[in-house]
């Protein structure tokens, strides 16, 4: 099967959310919806609406990815499937996430910024779990050619097929000053974004709290 652009951030945001804020998963459809669109941990930067992200979750509920929980509740939410359908452990799935929500990473930058979704020992620990995704039948994971200039190759999901490097290869290398201040940017739209998830945990309680009120009215 092959995913599109939408459905590859939809799928990585679901196993990111299960791995980072489990006791809010699954997700209602505006959560899932600001999960996609947030700002930090995403590359490149989505503008989905909530009629694009129930598109997608279709295609990925007919692709067996994706599923309407059976957790009840008058909010109906999602989940995904990836873990069972292809037997991956919490590793594999950090590691995939990554490479889903933010596209083409090197070993360094995997093991970095997939420690907020399960631990990860040293570099090898990383190259470990790549190799066996590399490895399989049908690999799920590629090593693309290292670009000019770059001293390490990067890994990339093949989801949506190999990406393509052509585009990547004109890019020059940002600014020292400009890297700090991506990074800063990074941290605030983090903040701001658990801020986003909280709210709309609590307007879904609420949603909650006043149907089960309604019962005894």
């Amino acid at each position: 099967m092959t995913l599109d652009d939408i459905e590859v951030r939809v799928l990585g945001s679901l196993i990111e959310k299960e791995l980072t804020t489990p006791e809010y998963y699954p997700l209602s459809l505006n959560s899932l919806t600001n999960a996609c669109n947030q700002k930090s941990n995403r590359d490149p930067v989505m503008a989905l609406s909530e009629e694009e992200v129930v598109r997608a979750l279709d295609s990925l509920r007919f692709k067996q990815l994706a599923v309407l929980s059976a957790d009840g509740g008058r909010v109906p939410k999602y989940r995904h499937l990836l873990a069972e359908k292809m037997g991956l452990i919490p590793a594999e799935q950090a590691i995939i996430c990554e490479l889903l929500v933010r596209g083409p990473q090197t070993l360094g930058e995997l093991r970095t910024r997939g420690e907020r979704m399960h631990p990860f020992g040293d570099l090898a620990a990383v190259d470990e779990v790549l190799q066996e995704l590399m490895q399989r039948d049908k690999p799920l994971i590629s090593l693309l050619p290292r670009l000019p200039g770059r001293k390490e190759g990067r890994y990339a999901q093949l989801f949506s097929g190999m990406p393509d490097v052509t585009v990547e290869e004109q890019r020059t290398a940002p600014e020292a000053a400009r890297v700090r201040v991506a990074a800063e940017n990074d941290r605030i739209a983090r903040l701001e974004a658990e801020v986003t998830t909280l709210r709309n945990e609590m307007a879904d309680l609420r949603q909650l709290v006043d149907a089960f009120k309604k019962q005894f009215e």
